[in-house]
Order: C-alpha cells, then sequence, then structure tokens
C-alpha cells in the first residue's frame, strides 16, 4: 500500500513501540541500542522518569494559552537559562528553525534600530546546516537544499569554513552578523578551531558586527559543557538552541544580551504554540537534570571514555574508519567506506548510528549514556566492522576469480 505521507524522508524498515533509556524497543520486540538520540534530541534518553512526570502533572492540568497570557514555567525557565549562560533575554519556539529566523530577524532589527537598516546581511560558513525554512536554506548555502525553490533568500554570504582571509573580505558595510556552529553537526562533525572562534569575536567587535552561534545540535550538555562555545572562551551575542532542550519535545528558543535584542519589541516577533506550558514544563525538567551537580562532568567523562574506545576501534579496522572526531557526546566516524553501509551494518548489531556529510557516521548517545552501554555499543560495531571487512574480503576474491 502507498503511504499516505509526503515521500521527503528515505524511511528505514523498522518502527519503534517504546524506549527504555539508551534502549528503543521495536514492534517486532527486538532491542535497540540508541546512539544516534533522534539526532541528538534525546538528550536524557527515552521516557526518563522526571520527565515522564513532570509533562504528565502539566497534562492534566494546562497545555496552552497562548502569549497573550503569562506563563510562568516559561519566565522560570527562561530565568535558568539566563542565570547559567551570557544571555540577558530568551524568546521561545517550536523547533531549531524557528530559533535560528528569530536570530536572524534580531541582527537585522538591532542594526535598524540603530539607525541602519541597509545591515542586513549575514555571513556563515560552508558546510553548515541552520534549518529548513526559506531563510535558514539561504543561510546554510548547500545547494542540495536550495535546488527547484526558486531564488535564494537575499542577505546570506558563505565563505569556507576556517578561512579568515575569505572571511575579511565578505565583511562589507551592509555586513550585519556572523553565524557559526561550533561544532558542524550535518556537514560531519567538523568543529571549528578554538582561535578561528576567537577571531570572529573580534572581527565582530571591530566591525560592528553581532556574532551568532547556532547550538541546535552542539548545545545542553552534549559536548559536556552546557554549550559548547564555553569550551573555546568565546560568548556571542545571539544563540540558537533546540534538540536537547526538549529532551524529545518539540522546543526551540533564541538567547540574546539585551544589547543584541533591542530592536525586538512589542509586535516584532511572535509564535503561536512557542513557549506552550507543556514545552516550559518539560523544558525546566530538562534543566533539573543538566544542572545536576557533577552532571556535565560525568557527561565529559563518557565522552572521552567514548573517543577513546573508538580510537581502539579504528585501529582494530584501519580500512572501515579513517577517523575519530568530535567532542562530548558529538562524535563522527569518517569512514573508509560508504558510511550508509556502515550505518546499515551497525543496525543489523541493532545499534542506532545517524549519517552526515564527508562520509561520516554520527554518534549522539543520550547524555545519560554509562560505561556498560559504551561497552556494549563497541561490542556491535566491532561486529559491524568485522561483517563489512567480510564482504570486502567475499568481493576481492570473487573478483580475483574472475
Amino acid at each position: 500500500m502507498t503511504s499516505p505521507l509526503l515521500q521527503t524522508y528515505a524511511r528505514a524498515d523498522i518502527s519503534f513501540e517504546r524506549g527504555e533509556g539508551p534502549w528503543l524497543i521495536g514492534r517486532d520486540g527486538e532491542r535497540y541500542l540508541d546512539f544516534g538520540a533522534g539526532i541528538a534530541v534525546n538528550a536524557l534518553g527515552h521516557a526518563h522518569p522526571h520527565l515522564v512526570k513532570t509533562l504528565t502533572e502539566q497534562a492534566a492540568k494546562l497545555w496552552h494559552t497562548s502569549n497573550l497570557f503569562q506563563i510562568p514555567d516559561g519566565e522560570r525557565l527562561a530565568r535558568r537559562l539566563v542565570e547559567n549562560t551570557f544571555a540577558d533575554v530568551v524568546f521561545f519556539s517550536n523547533s531549531g528553525a524557528e530559533a535560528n529566523e528569530a536570530a536572524i530577524k534580531m541582527a537585522r532589527k538591532y542594526h535598524a534600530a540603530n539607525g541602519h537598516p541597509e545591515r542586513f546581511r549575514i555571513i556563515t560558513f560552508e558546510g553548515a546546516f541552520h534549518g529548513r525554512t526559506l531563510a535558514t536554506i539561504a543561510a546554510g548555502g548547500q545547494a542540495k537544499y536550495l535546488e527547484g525553490f526558486g531564488p535564494k533568500v537575499e542577505g546570506f554570504d558563505q565563505v569556507p569554513f576556517d578561512d579568515l582571509d575569505a572571511l575579511k573580505a565578505a565583511i562589507v558595510p551592509e555586513a550585519a552578523a556572523l553565524l557559526i556552529e561550533p561544532i558542524q553537526g550535518e556537514s560531519g562533525i567538523r568543529p571549528a578551531p578554538n582561535l578561528f572562534i576567537r577571531e570572529l569575536r573580534n572581527l565582530c567587535d571591530e566591525h560592528g558586527l553581532l556574532l551568532i552561534f547556532d547550538e541546535i545540535q552542539t548545545g545542553v550538555g552534549r559536548t559536556g559543557k552546557l554549550f559548547a562555545h564555553e569550551w573555546m572562551g568565546v560568548t556571542p551575542d545571539i544563540m540558537s538552541v533546540a534538540k536537547g532542550i526538549g529532551g524529545g519535545f518539540p522546543m526551540g528558543a533564541c538567547l540574546a544580551t539585551a544589547e543584541a535584542a533591542k530592536g525586538m519589541t512589542v509586535g516584532t516577533h511572535g509564535t503561536t504554540f512557542g513557549g506552550n506550558p507543556l514545552a516550559m514544563a518539560v523544558g525546566n525538567a530538562v534543566l533539573d537534570v543538566i544542572l545536576e551537580p557533577g552532571f556535565l562532568e560525568r557527561v565529559e567523562r563518557m565522552g572521552l571514555l567514548l573517543k577513546q574506545r573508538l580510537a581502539e576501534l579504528k585501529d582494530r579496522h584501519p580500512g572501515v574508519i579513517a577517523e575519530v572526531r568530535g567532542q562530548g557526546l558529538m562524535i563522527g566516524l569518517r569512514m573508509q567506506v560508504p558510511n550508509t553501509e556502515f550505518i546499515a551494518a551497525a543496525r543489523a548489531q541493532k545499534i542506532i548510528l545517524i549519517g552526515a556529510g564527508d562520509n561520516v557516521a554520527r554518534m549522539l548517545p543520550p547524555l545519560i549514556v554509562t560505561d556498560s552501554d559504551i561497552a556494549e555499543a563497541m561490542n556491535r560495531l566491532d561486529a559491524a566492522c568485522a561483517a563489512i571487512e567480510a564482504e570486502l574480503k567475499s568481493t576481492a576474491q570473487r573478483g580475483a576469480a574472475e
């Protein structure tokens, strides 16, 4: 039977019935170790007791009122984010793309409020992924996402990643801001060098630009800090957040300094569902766990352990794995074989990975992952590598026989 769903996804022929921590259980009863976490979304794994209790209690009280009224849990969540980051103000959205839209509008409005509406251009970096709206695909600049959707939205200029000379040449009088992911996720877990990020801050200060960090995939503990830019010793003016902040519930946020947000006055931006009581309750529950003393330090330790074990796996299977890169629990394996083949072989061993650019398989386990979970993952990935090596050997032998 033909599916009534719009066919914009190449879905694997698996469906899941429930989840428990880092595990997904299929409708056939098979258990899969989930090292994709819904593409870095299920930060606390599946069915986390505190999140389930919080959402259930809120669902029995109030789902939606709109932003025409006060939402106390939203005030509380915004206050906690402000207290733990560089920001002074927060705007809640439903997704990462919407958080980036808010960031883009905020940067342009800042210059308009300063009397320079001609400063609207946003400089971004090749390989970036900032969302699927018309503005955010223009910000990303990747042809495969732009093709067929008409003229690219005006006002976005891409420069090569980690190329200061190209960046400096792109800073024209109309430039308003720089937008960058501290670690590019969709293009293959490509960390921006610390020195490069520091130079971005210097250039923004020199030219009166706003620095925007897209921490949709890197944020909320993923790298072992609450936000990845903390490793770099640099703070942005604006930051977009999503994925892990909702722990699986659709939610995003745009954080900013009061100065950067000065143009965003009443009526300049809005959302119907963003900041609704359900999302705000869950967001606070996520922070309850993430901000517990020692939680982020434990994520950092698990990330180091995972990277060490993957380096050992690479050494055992150099014909399959070319490189291990990333930080914390955001790791990329650049493959010697097509990443689709490796991900399929891993899935056959009941472990879920996520594909990315540069022939990379991403590992984004939930932040509650344990030593034993990592050991189990290595056993399954070792078996996946062995299966690929056996197939490569068999193919070579058939070729020699012919």
